[in-house]
């Protein structure tokens, strides 16, 4: 099988060698922002290891780490081989029909977001409050590193899974609420899921980029990626956070804790009031418990190295039984989705307040 996949290919490339046209009559296109090679090829109707070889082959020196996608860049199209859909458009000005699996690009319909599921991917703007502000979501790990593994009842909870939920509720209420926002890592099946024992997969993407298994490459695509689609945006408001569960001992519970830029006051000033705004809905909430929620600067490489203004948030402790009601149930995690909300709304307003 491995033979003839190698023949396969071979005999791809040998059509574009052998073209009476040569390259310059190969099909070339730009790609979306924030798409990578899959999903760009899919679009123009190419699909499979071959058609990535082959593309790869064909644009060799075009790439950026990874072999991600560069802006603004013609990449020339491999050809179609039998067996592939035929795409109806050319160049990628006649693909504004086809459906992107990315905030960052263009959608394909207003206040739509497939990322959110078939159930909820439609969503309405409710209000004006983040107007002109506009957010970078990542969850934690994701792809090849699953993150922090807990137990409960027989099943594994996985970090990533449950911080991807919260990731995509936390878009919606955001967009809900007028922001602009930019979902870093994602699934393209999973959706804003209700079960409390989230079901684990490594299909996760770096806005359709795979992501690579070495650590420090995982966040370098990441921070790399935000920076990119920061340097674009024209909003003076941009905040990136980045969603984590942490991992201690089982007795050890822990509450949402902030981690904020060392050298930026904005990122402190964010994290604060973060803290002010959950320790306000546990008054609320819970009278008489108390929030021990801490902020602290960390020298944290994804902290290090964002250009906008970002915060580092710990949910709590995947082992601890108290802690995981507060990942594993639904209604918990939109809680958290829409606190963290209110802390961004409280914290646009306070900066706009300054601005006048």
């Amino acid at each position: 099988m491995i033979l003839f996949n190698k023949y396969r290919l071979l005999l791809l490339l040998l059509v574009i060698v052998l073209s009476g046209t040569g390259l310059h009559a190969q099909e070339q296109a730009t790609p979306k922002n924030g798409e990578g090679i899959e999903l760009f090829l899919k679009r123009f109707g190419r699909e499979g290891a071959e058609s990535r070889k082959a593309f790869i082959q064909l644009n060799k020196g075009k790439f950026g780490k990874n072999y991600s996608l560069l802006r603004g860049v013609k990449y020339t199209l491999p050809p179609q081989t039998a067996g592939m859909p035929k795409t109806k458009t050319s160049d990628s000005t006649k693909a504004k029909a086809a459906a992107p699996s990315t905030a960052a690009a263009a959608p394909a319909r207003k206040n739509y977001q497939p990322l959110f599921g078939k159930a909820l991917a439609n969503y309405q703007v409710t209000s004006s409050e983040l107007k002109g502000a506009c957010f970078y979501l990542v969850s934690g790990h994701g792809g090849p590193d699953p993150g922090a593994i807990g137990k409960m009842n027989g099943h594994q909870l996985h970090e990533d899974e449950y911080a991807y939920d919260i990731t995509l509720r936390l878009a919606r209420v955001l967009l809900e609420k007028g922001a602009k926002v930019h979902i870093i890592i994602q699934d393209a099946q999973d959706g804003i899921r209700d079960e409390q024992f989230l079901k684990n997969s490594k299909r996760e993407t770096c806005m359709g980029n795979t992501i690579p298994f070495n650590q420090v490459s995982r966040l370098e695509q990441r921070v790399n990626m935000i920076n990119s689609l920061a340097k674009k945006d024209k909003e003076a408001y941009k905040r990136a956070i980045f969603l984590h569960i942490d991992s201690r001992s089982k007795h050890q519970r822990t509450d949402v804790f902030f981690y904020h830029q060392q050298q930026k006051a904005a990122s402190k000033q964010l994290a604060k009031t973060m803290k002010e705004t959950f320790a306000h809905k546990y008054r609320h909430h819970q009278p008489g418990r108390g929030f021990s929620g801490t902020v602290e600067g960390r020298n944290l490489y994804v902290l290090r190295h964002t250009t906008p203004t970002s915060l580092f948030v710990e949910l709590g402790n995947i082992q601890n039984a108290y802690d995981q009601q507060r990942f594993i149930l639904s209604n918990n995690r939109q809680a958290l989705a829409k606190w963290i909300a209110e802390g961004f709304i409280k914290d646009y307003q306070q900066v706009k307040k300054k601005k006048k």
